[in-house]
């Protein structure tokens, strides 16, 4: 019984990988207040406004370290073992983020500029295109199937 039932649910993640990318999506939102709450504790009480792109860069690469952490250990766990080491997987993550950010750059630049959008409307059509990659970046590359 207990061997069907594991079968089951192993057959409905590989049919509907919506669960997976929920998961990382879910991920991905704790990596926005992780950004968003050290962004603003280290320029409120630590550096101070004047320095927010030190800031910043210290809460976007903790957000993706957070991102990184979380979807080894949740989102991607069952193919941990088949992508190398922990440091082999961070590096591959890494470096898939920075084609998720220019995509997101450059939909956010054509939409506004070429068609003439809103940035802010722009903005969201270019989260969910970086978004896609990001994730199946993660899903073909970081923690690929074996």
């Amino acid at each position: 019984m207990k061997q069907k039932a594991l079968q089951f649910i192993s057959f409905i993640l590989r049919v509907f990988p919506f669960v997976r990318f929920i998961k990382f999506s879910s991920v991905g939102l704790s990596g926005v207040a992780v950004n968003l709450g050290l962004l603003w504790i280290l320029t409120t009480f630590i550096f101070g406004e004047r320095l927010y792109m030190l800031a910043a860069v210290i809460s976007v690469e903790t957000s993706v370290l957070n991102n990184f952490y979380w979807n080894d250990v949740w989102t991607f766990r069952d193919r941990r073992g088949h992508n190398g080491g922990l440091l082999n997987r961070l590096l591959k993550f890494h470096v898939s983020r920075i084609l998720g950010i220019l995509t997101n750059l450059g939909i956010l630049y054509l939409l506004t500029e070429y068609l003439a959008l809103y940035y802010l409307i722009s903005n969201i059509f270019a989260i969910g295109a970086g978004t896609l990659v990001n994730y199946l970046t993660s899903d073909k590359w970081v923690w690929r199937r074996p």
